[in-house]
């Protein structure tokens, strides 16, 4: 992928963008901030992490750990750095709806931003201010950077890494860039484990292209970086193995470990889908990569689940990245010099694109759509730079590369209007409009190309419009319409309510996709609030677990605090997060949810019930609080979400639902049920409250 000089315009130093550029770019910040903004004091985004981030302000253990519990029992499935963030604005507004989201809000802006200043070191100011728009209006970008899933903090950090590293290529301090760029993967790592390492290749790769250093100062600095970069990621993960017991376990881990989390369910699991890789972690449930995603495959990035999530520019990147490498490989045959730092930009957001959407393309765990938030710079990027070069080409006189720009636009539109096409009754007034700008551009640019040049940048704007008309209204009716997607928080997606659910859906009622209402292999209906409560929309307010309690749960609380005595675990939940995920967030009860996300882990286990119950330190346990019963279907196994699929292990304890079943069975033997007339609950309720003071 060699580009030549003049591709596009780099920034030089003293090339400050004038006042227009400058208020473009405020313009492109302000409109990313509101539609994150928009509502967010209205929902506790994914009540998962909303709750873990109220119990890891207990205490500097549960902060550190990323405890999903205040007695600091289990933690969440993922390293705790933007959960981190989230606490900390806790600390400062309190603890509320607004608190807890307002820090997505800040990393999204910041991400834009960083964008535009990536790119304008790269491919100059105009790609710089298309590629901050085409981030800010990408409809999973604004979907996800409502919620509080780590997705917004990992697009952040390795932005930053990406201009560290633009840095690195063109400044004769490239040791200190590197090491820079290394460090934030790592922070990457903290959040989203693996994940952020995928931008590596195509980092390394840009480096080793476009230094002009020597290949001894190349092999140090990358040396340096991979120090950096180990430090960096495993930093956390060796403090925890090194940390006296008790502790907290490491959620989602089948002993414990965070290494076992990072290598197994949230790590290689996520790709080749064995094992752990296909069970839990936040909207995880029974699913597996086609369960949420679709089937993996070449053109998964085009299917319903996804396409309306981040496909509407693929089409033009693959023409912008086609047209480049060809462009490159002649002028290598004809001996020409690339230059060095235009080619390691298209190398470094080229290969970012590629390696990213193929791993996404081809996972055969657990996949959400709201994955591709991370193709969405090097979209805008691609985009941004392609579209400058193909209007320099649209400008020259003679040949026929100026017809790029309009094919692109006439691809771009016709893909955008078959993606509205795919349910004709939501919005389908987008397409429309779109179809109707692209052919007036097109109309534009025709006229234009040897008449005025007024003409031809109106032609220019309008093809702009046109190609993110669709997903600039599918973000304003996203953010507008405050629907998360189908289990509330948990899983955000943009676009119509379709089988696998968007801004107010899941699916048309509510039930999770391809189960018609029930657990595969199971009998009996999900438990109602199983993935939360209805929210604005029709959609799952709250994420897992709901956002208020209910009037009978309520009832449970009261009972709770009036017999508890000064037992330090009050009340522990059996049902995994979604059942318990309320009553941390609404109470000030020191509650367990047992089990971890899906009530898989082996914690607390069977011991540490007994030592608590021995000592007093246990005072109450609500069975069939949750769906925890999920991964207790035949045999400590869950199908794979799909019709008709096999069965495979959840994550956690390393014996997937046996756990869960060893923990009611004590609770069963150990403790006494209370009637629910003596806290005036429901006789044919699915909850049972016992006492094991």
């Amino acid at each position: 992928m060699i580009a030549i000089e003049g591709a596009v315009r780099p920034r030089t130093r003293g090339d400050e963008p004038p006042l227009r550029s400058r208020l473009a770019l405020a313009g492109a910040c302000a409109l990313a901030a509101v539609l994150h903004l928009w509502g967010i004091g209205s929902s506790w985004g994914n009540g998962y992490y909303s709750a873990a981030v109220k119990s890891m302000s207990a205490s500097f253990e549960a902060f550190f750990f990323g405890s999903f519990d205040a007695a600091g029992v289990v933690t969440v499935d993922k390293p705790p750095m933007a959960l981190w963030l989230q606490v900390l604005s806790v600390k400062i507004f309190g603890f509320n709806q607004f608190a807890v989201l307002f820090p997505q809000v800040v990393c999204g802006v910041a991400a834009v931003f960083l964008l535009h200043r990536t790119v304008r070191r790269w491919a100059g100011e105009n790609a710089a201010l298309i590629a901050s728009l085409v981030l800010a209006l990408s409809p999973i970008t604004v979907l996800i950077n409502r919620d509080n899933n780590p997705d917004t903090l990992l697009v952040l950090l390795v932005v930053a890494a990406a201009y560290a590293m633009t840095r690195a290529v063109s400044d004769r301090r490239s040791t200190g860039w590197i090491a820079l760029a290394a460090f934030l993967v790592g922070c990457g790592f903290l959040t989203k484990m693996l994940q952020a390492w995928m931008v590596l290749p195509a980092f390394i790769a840009a480096y080793l292209v476009g230094s002009g250093n020597g290949w001894g100062r190349k092999s140090a600095d990358l040396c340096v970086a991979a120090a950096v970069l180990l430090v960096g990621s495993f930093w956390w993960v060796v403090a925890t193995e090194l940390w006296p017991s008790p502790k907290p376990y490491i959620g989602g881990s089948t002993d414990g470990s965070a290494w076992d989390l990072i290598f197994g369910y949230n790590g290689f699991g996520r790709i080749l889908g064995e094992g752990s890789g296909q069970g839990s972690g936040p909207g995880g449930g029974p699913g597996g990569g086609g369960g949420f995603s679709g089937t993996a495959g070449v053109l998964r990035m085009f299917n319903e689940q996804l396409a309306g999530q981040i496909s509407w520019l693929l089409p033009l990147c693959a023409l912008v990245l086609v047209t480049m490498l060809v462009l490159g490989v002649r002028h290598w045959r004809a001996g020409s010099s690339p230059h060095r730092e235009l080619t390691a930009g298209w190398v470094l957001w080229g290969g970012w694109l590629v390696v990213i959407g193929v791993m996404f393309s081809f996972a055969q765990g657990t996949m959400h759509p709201y994955y591709t938030t991370m193709l969405a710079p090097a979209v805008g990027a691609v985009v941004g730079a392609g579209l400058v070069r193909f209007w320099q080409w649209y400008r020259q006189p003679g040949g026929k590369a100026w017809l790029l720009l309009p094919v692109g636009v006439a691809i771009t539109v016709a893909w955008a209007m078959a993606v509205v096409a795919r349910d004709m009754s939501w919005h389908p007034w987008t397409g429309y409009l779109a179809v109707g700008l692209g052919v007036l551009a097109l109309v534009v640019l025709v006229v234009g190309r040897r008449g005025r040049a007024g003409v031809a940048r109106a032609g220019f704007v309008l093809a702009l419009s046109a190609m993110l008309t669709v997903p600039a209204t599918w973000s304003a009716i996203g953010a507008v319409g405050g629907g998360t997607g189908m289990m509330g928080g948990a899983n955000p997606m943009a676009g119509p309510q379709t089988s696998m659910g968007g801004p107010g859906g899941g699916s048309r009622d509510g039930r999770m996709p391809g189960m018609d209402g029930q657990v595969p292999g199971m009998s009996g209906q999900m438990p109602p609030g199983a993935f939360g409560d209805r929210g604005p929309g029709g959609g799952m307010g709250g994420g897992p677990g709901g956002a208020s309690l209910s009037a009978d749960q309520q009832k449970i609380v009261d009972h709770v605090k009036a017999n508890a005595g000064g037992a330090r675990i009050p009340l522990a939940v059996e049902g995994g997060a979604n059942g318990a995920s309320s009553y941390i967030i609404n109470t000030d009860l020191a509650v367990v949810g047992m089990g971890g996300f899906m009530g898989s882990d082996d914690a607390p286990s069977v011991a540490q019930l007994t030592e608590w119950e021995r000592s007093g330190q246990l005072g109450f346990v609500l069975l069939g609080g949750g769906p925890g019963s999920l991964v207790r279907a035949h045999d400590g196994q869950v199908l794979n979400g799909e019709q008709g699929g096999a069965g495979v292990r959840p994550p956690g304890g390393g014996r997937g639902g046996q756990a869960a079943t060893d923990r009611e069975n004590w609770v069963k033997r150990s403790c006494t049920l209370v009637d629910p007339a003596a806290y005036g609950g429901a006789t044919d309720s699915s909850q049972q409250l016992y006492a094991c003071g």
